[in-house]
């Protein structure tokens, strides 16, 4: 009995782990979609990245510093948070937001091809 009561709490405690491990994972961005993200510059202060996504394509869960997104063109997305939170937005070419550290995955869910440009900012001086 003793042993089936250890085995019992060792696959809880796998599965717990696995579940927990998603946000904890979450990879560098051109790791999880490497067909979508093209690096530009990458040195000690920043990293720009090129990233594009076509009318119902996902990039999964990843992680980005402080960035700033410039929209290239005009699109509509769903961002899934870490933690499930969902929302929806559209935006329109040449808008420029900050956004503070996040882990996320993203969805095209427009029309049209979005094109982003986002600058990761690894160091402030």
């Amino acid at each position: 009995m003793a042993i089936a009561m250890y085995r019992n709490a060792k696959v809880v405690l796998i599965a717990l782990a696995c579940v927990c491990a998603g946000p904890v994972l979450a990879q560098d961005m051109a790791t999880v979609a490497p067909k979508n993200t093209k690096v530009l510059v990458d040195n000690a202060q920043v990293r720009v990245m090129e990233v594009s996504a076509k009318p119902g394509e996902k990039i999964g869960m990843h992680s980005h510093p402080g960035s700033v997104v410039y929209f290239v063109t005009s699109g509509k997305t769903k961002t899934t948070l870490a933690d499930g939170k969902v929302t929806e937005s559209e935006h329109k070419a040449g808008e420029a937001v900050w956004n503070e550290p996040v882990t996320h995955s993203n969805e095209n869910i427009g029309a049209t091809a979005v094109k982003v440009i986002v600058v990761e900012v690894k160091s402030a001086k």
